[in-house]
This record gives C-alpha cells, sequence and structure tokens, in this order.
C-alpha cells in the first residue's frame, strides 16, 4: 500500500511541473511583463519609463530564465522564473499589486470558501444519491418517470436563476436571512444557509441523473440476480450491493470538486459576498492582477492532483481487485 502510494506521488511530480512551466509560458512568454505593464497602465501615452518602473516594482525586470549578469547559480536564481514560477513549489506565491502577501489571503480566505463548499458537497452527496436510489427502487414506474422529468427541469435552469430567486423569494420577501455578507463564528451560520440550499438545488438535477445511470447499470449484472435469488429484500440490494459497487465511480466524480472546496465558488461568493476564495479570484481577473491569478491557477493544479491520488487510494478500500494487483 505505501509503495502504491509514493508511486502515484511521484507520477504526480512531473504533472505539476508540466503545468507550472505551461503556467509561466501562457504569463511571461506569450504575455510579457511588458504587455502586462501596458495593461495596468493604459495603452496610451505609455512612457518606456512608467513601463519600466512598473517592472522594477514588482521583480518583473529581471531575465526569463537565465541571467547573463550574475555568476554562478545566481544566473538561474536572479531570473523571473526562479522567483515567480519555481518559488510556488514552496508555496512562496509572492505578493499581489496591492502589496498584500498572497499567502496570507489564502490561508485568511479559504476557511469562508470552505464553510460554503464542504456543506454543499457532503449534503449534496447525500441528498442525490439517496433520490437517485429511490428512482431506481421505483424504476419504470410515474415516480421514476417524474423524477427524471423534474431533474432534467432542475438541469435546463441557469445556475444565476436559483441564486437571483433564492435571494429575491427567501431574502427580500420572506426576510429569513441576510442577502450576502459573512461574519465570523456561530454568526456566520445565517449567512450560510441560503448558498448552501441553492448549491444543492442547483446540482441535484445533473448529479442525481448521473448516479440513477449508474446504479441502473450495475442493477442488470450477475451479482444482483444472485443476490434477489438468495431471496434478499430489494432494500437491502440497493444498499449493500448496488451502492457499494458504485462507489468507484461515485468517487471519481468526487474528485472534480476536491479543488473547488478549496478554491470556493466563483459566481455564489460573488453573489453572496463570501470573501472565499473565489471571489478573490474573481476580483484578481478584473483587476488584472496576473500575480495573484497565476497562484490560484498553480493551487488548483496542486489540488486536482492531491484529489486524483486521494481518489486512487480510496480505490483501494472499496474495490478488492485493486489490493490484490
Amino acid at each position: 500500500m505505501l509503495n502504491y502510494i509514493i508511486r502515484r506521488i511521484f507520477y504526480a511530480i512531473p504533472i505539476l511541473i508540466g503545468v507550472n512551466l505551461i503556467t509561466f509560458t501562457l504569463f511571461f512568454v506569450v504575455n510579457t511583463p511588458d504587455d502586462m505593464a501596458r495593461m495596468h497602465l493604459g495603452t496610451k501615452r505609455v512612457t518606456p519609463e512608467a513601463i519600466t518602473k512598473w517592472k522594477q516594482e514588482r521583480g518583473y525586470d529581471k531575465p526569463l530564465v537565465f541571467n547573463t549578469t550574475e555568476e554562478g547559480a545566481r544566473k538561474f536564481i536572479q531570473t523571473i522564473f526562479f522567483e515567480k514560477s519555481a518559488a510556488m513549489f514552496a508555496f512562496n506565491f509572492g505578493r499581489a499589486d496591492d502589496g498584500r502577501d498572497i499567502s496570507h489571503e489564502i490561508k485568511t480566505r479559504m476557511l469562508p470558501s470552505l464553510a460554503i463548499a464542504l456543506p454543499v458537497f457532503f449534503l449534496g452527496l447525500v441528498i442525490h444519491i439517496t433520490f437517485a436510489l429511490v428512482m431506481v427502487f421505483f424504476r419504470a414506474t410515474y415516480i421514476d418517470f417524474w423524477g427524471v422529468v423534474f431533474c432534467v427541469a432542475l438541469m435546463s435552469i441557469s445556475s444565476l436563476f436559483y441564486i437571483i430567486g433564492g435571494q429575491f423569494l427567501i431574502s427580500k420577501l420572506w426576510h429569513l436571512v441576510p442577502v450576502s455578507g459573512f461574519s465570523d463564528g456561530l454568526d456566520a451560520g445565517k449567512f450560510l444557509v441560503l448558498p448552501v440550499i441553492i448549491g444543492v438545488i442547483s446540482g441535484a438535477g445533473a448529479s442525481t441523473r448521473w448516479y440513477r445511470t449508474i446504479f441502473l447499470e450495475e442493477m442488470g449484472k450477475d451479482y444482483v440476480r444472485t443476490a434477489r435469488a438468495k431471496g434478499l429484500p430489494e432494500t437491502l440490494v440497493l444498499f449493500r450491493h448496488v451502492l457499494r459497487n458504485a462507489l468507484i465511480p461515485i468517487l471519481t466524480g468526487a474528485v472534480v470538486v476536491i479543488p473547488l472546496l478549496f478554491l470556493g465558488s466563483l459566481i455564489a461568493e460573488s453573489f453572496f459576498g463570501i470573501p472565499g476564495l473565489g471571489s478573490y479570484t474573481i476580483d484578481a481577473i478584473n483587476s488584472q492582477d496576473f500575480a495573484v491569478v497565476r497562484a490560484m491557477v498553480f493551487l488548483g493544479s496542486f489540488l486536482y492532483i492531491i484529489g486524483l491520488i486521494l481518489t486512487d487510494i480510496s480505490y483501494t478500500l472499496v474495490d478488492p481487485r485493486i489490493r490484490l494487483e
């Protein structure tokens, strides 16, 4: 088991290096520091002196990958690649254009993002899987038919409609929870109720239909017919056999949302005024703060790779065949 984990980690390292190199190429080769300076200063009447000053203030005035003016190892250290890209492997993200430390901002904003993402993830997983199992239990009946129709209807509605409609109905008309905002401690609960409910409902259509397809595929396999032949009730067949054997595709789908648990939701956090990493990324894009955008791209890639490793490990827990291999 330990050798398997170590092997998966070694497989992940080249992927993370490749993502870092692609990000560096996009931000510093395709979009040069001079281009970034013109975007911030304005394309009209920008003097070379202003561009040079802007680059010096942010450390973009050095060579990209090789510094011929330095000696020894400093030829590679005193470069943009080492200071802006390689330093990310030590989680040193530098400073944003407004001077604030990006690592400190990530640590501060991660908790609000987790406060909304974790309940949405776990509640959604339980509710969507339960709803899908109910539809499979009553398959080929009116419950199954109208359940599918309901899921398709939920899928056809934009998430913005749920957000705006929920804010208008629950906050504006009923005055049950605040429209937006955030607070520390237990007071944060009243600000999180509405985003969590909307997050679970907006993802119910696609997730439930996907789980239903997985369960229906398992229902036609030999081990299910064998369990029924032994006289097991249908509920026991569903929850003990079908659900357990469907865990692998469920785990595969769950890994996609692992980065979002930390990085937050770009749309939800912006609309509900939650100071998480999602709204932080949106603000950085709007203000063209490339240092923050680079940091969030690297962090998202790192978390996604960690999610893949955790998924591979979880496979060994739910599938004995993988342990044997």
